[in-house]
C-alpha cells in the first residue's frame, strides 16, 4: 500500500504536475502489530534452558526488571541499591533515568553470580574467549553473544512462537504485571515510557478478567431467543 502511494504521488508531481490535495488523504497508516509475549510457565522454562549461567543469570535479570536488551547488558555494580530493593537504570532509550523494583530472589541471584566473577564495574562483564577474563573485563557481554544464547534456550524450551526475542522477556513482564493487578501508571514508570499510551497496549495481551467477562455477557445475553 505504502509502495503504490509513492507512486502515485510521483507520477503526479514529477510526471502530470499536479499536487493533489486528496493524495495527503490517501497517505497509508502504518500497521501496529501486537508484540509476542510469553506465559510465566513459558518464561520459566526458558530460563531454565538458558546455559551457561550468566546468560541465564541476565535472560532472568531482564525479564525481572523489564529491561531492555542494552539496559540489560549497561548495568553496573553501583547501579544496584540492595537495600532499597530498586535498581537505577539510567542508560535507558532517551537517556532518561528511572528506579525499577528490584525482586529479592532476583538480589540474591546477582550477589551468588557476582562471587562467580567480582568485577568492580559491570554486572555481566565479557567473560572472553576463555571465560576467564570476566575479573578484569573492561566492558559488558555482547549483544550478539546473549541473542545467540537466546535463540538457543528458546529451542530447547520448545517455544515456537513467532516474533520472541530477548525484547519479548520485557513485554511479557508488562503483560505479567497487569495480570497481577499493578497500576498501569507505575508500569509505565517502570518500562520509562513518556506516555502512557504506549503502556496501555500491553491490556490487548492480558487475558485477566476475560472469563468474568464472558461469565457476565453469557448472563445478559440469556432470554434473548424466543
Amino acid at each position: 500500500m505504502r509502495i503504490c502511494y509513492s507512486g502515485i504521488r510521483f507520477f503526479s508531481q514529477h510526471v502530470l504536475q499536479r499536487d493533489w490535495h486528496t493524495l495527503s488523504l490517501m497517505r497509508a497508516q502504518t500497521a501496529r502489530r501486537l508484540p509476542a509475549v510469553l506465559s510465566v510457565e513459558e518464561v520459566r522454562r526458558l530460563l531454565a534452558s538458558a546455559t551457561p549461567l550468566h546468560n541465564q543469570v541476565y535472560f532472568t535479570t531482564v525479564y525481572s526488571l523489564g529491561l531492555r536488551l542494552h539496559e540489560g547488558l549497561s548495568l553496573q555494580i553501583s547501579d544496584i541499591d540492595g537495600q532499597r530493593l530498586q535498581v537505577h537504570v539510567h542508560r535507558g532509550k532517551g537517556a532518561k533515568d528511572r528506579y525499577v523494583p528490584l525482586p529479592a530472589d532476583t538480589l540474591a541471584l546477582l550477589r551468588t553470580y557476582w562471587k562467580t566473577h567480582r568485577n568492580k564495574t559491570w554486572l555481566f562483564p565479557a567473560p572472553g574467549r576463555d571465560q576467564q577474563h570476566s575479573p578484569t573485563a573492561t566492558s559488558p557481554m555482547r549483544r550478539t553473544s546473549v541473542q545467540g544464547a537466546f535463540r538457543i534456550a528458546k529451542q530447547r524450551a520448545g517455544i515456537t512462537k513467532l516474533g520472541v526475542a530477548i525484547h519479548t522477556l520485557r513485554h511479557s513482564y508488562a503483560t505479567h504485571l497487569l495480570e497481577a493487578g499493578v497500576n498501569p501508571r507505575l508500569i509505565q514508570r517502570y518500562l520509562g515510557h513518556t506516555q502512557l499510551e504506549t503502556t496501555m497496549v500491553y491490556l490487548h495481551l492480558t487475558h485477566k478478567g476475560h472469563e468474568d467477562a464472558y461469565e457476565r455477557i453469557n448472563t445478559l445475553m440469556q432470554g434473548l431467543l424466543p
